[in-house]
């Protein structure tokens, strides 16, 4: 009875094992390789690969239809979060939102998180098929000084309420953006930082880094990778979430120092110390009041102003 029973376990054993293989030979065939879909060599003119291998998006460098084809296979759902109070909501919302509603994600399902101070601030718009509107209101308190801490506090919050379990990627951008073209599935990734538009195009050693060594956003000079942009910032909810976290410890830390370091000082500290694992070029957020250079051919989103709100 006992060799029985275990011919009978060692049978199933081989049969369960074999479903494993099987099911991560299949993972293994579906996976997404950067070779699929991203092909550097179509804009030599620019940078299109870091030193850590991770892939700078320029149109022409990656294959939309293979993207499309994978990740309509996915059942995504994206987040775009918004922060607007203030009389910049009034002059920017409803464009944003018109805009974003056009050109972002379109075809696969988004949540559009948007924190006002003032429900009569919200746009009466419809969102577009596979789109839902979240919105959520904030006091603004007497403490919080810092329109970007003020920012990050409440997003950090609701990724931690809800925005985790809602959707799958998460981008937050500032209200005074405009999508002029379509922003797609090419931004996906686990850690997505934006180059800025304007410092791509200098040289590294005049990068606008914190250079205060007691500062906790400090770069020495001589090193750091690029500039990034705080406008544009996604990824996974928990790794935007561990940015946001990490940024205000630091800005408290200096504050305790009586230093005035900036949020964006902070977020380029935090992608020098975690490699972002996909960038976006300036033509995704360049700045409206300047005529795109030819290494800018297709611009997709518009800064309308020079504030980073």
């Amino acid at each position: 009875m006992n060799s029985k029973r275990k011919k009978m376990l060692l049978m199933i054993s081989c049969v369960v094992s074999l479903i494993l293989v099987e099911r991560h030979s299949r993972n293994q065939v579906e996976e997404l390789r950067l070779s699929d879909w991203f092909n550097p060599r179509r804009r030599p003119e620019v940078i299109t690969t870091t030193d850590w291998l991770a892939p700078v998006i320029w149109e022409g460098t990656f294959n939309r239809q293979v993207l499309e084809k994978y990740y309509r296979k996915q059942n995504l759902t994206t987040g775009l979060a918004v922060f607007a109070i203030g009389s910049i909501a009034d002059q920017y919302l409803e464009q944003f939102l018109r805009s974003a509603i056009k050109h972002f994600m379109t075809g696969y399902r988004v949540v559009f998180y948007i924190t006002v101070d003032n429900l009569n601030r919200v746009p009466d718009l419809e969102p577009g098929p596979l789109q839902t509107f979240k919105v959520f209101t904030i006091k603004e308190e007497s403490w919080w000084h810092d329109f970007h801490v003020m920012r990050m506090n409440s997003l950090s919050e609701q990724i931690t309420q809800h925005i985790q379990d809602e959707v799958d990627f998460l981008f937050s951008m500032a209200i005074s953006q405009i999508f002029q073209n379509d922003v797609g599935v090419e931004t996906l990734g686990t850690s997505v930082a934006q180059l800025h538009a304007w410092w791509y195009f200098k040289d590294t050693k005049n990068f606008p880094y914190e250079r205060r060594r007691k500062s906790a956003a400090c770069i020495p000079f001589g090193q750091g990778d690029f500039y990034y942009d705080s406008a544009f910032v996604g990824g996974t909810p928990l790794e935007v979430l561990h940015l946001i976290e990490e940024c205000l410890k630091g800005i408290a830390q200096d504050n305790k120092k009586g230093l005035d370091s900036t949020y964006e000082s902070h977020l380029n500290k935090y992608f020098f110390l975690n490699k972002p694992t996909k960038l976006l070029s300036p033509e995704y957020n360049w700045d409206a009041t300047f005529y795109p250079p030819p290494q800018v051919q297709y611009v997709k989103v518009a800064q309308l102003s020079k504030e980073k709100w």
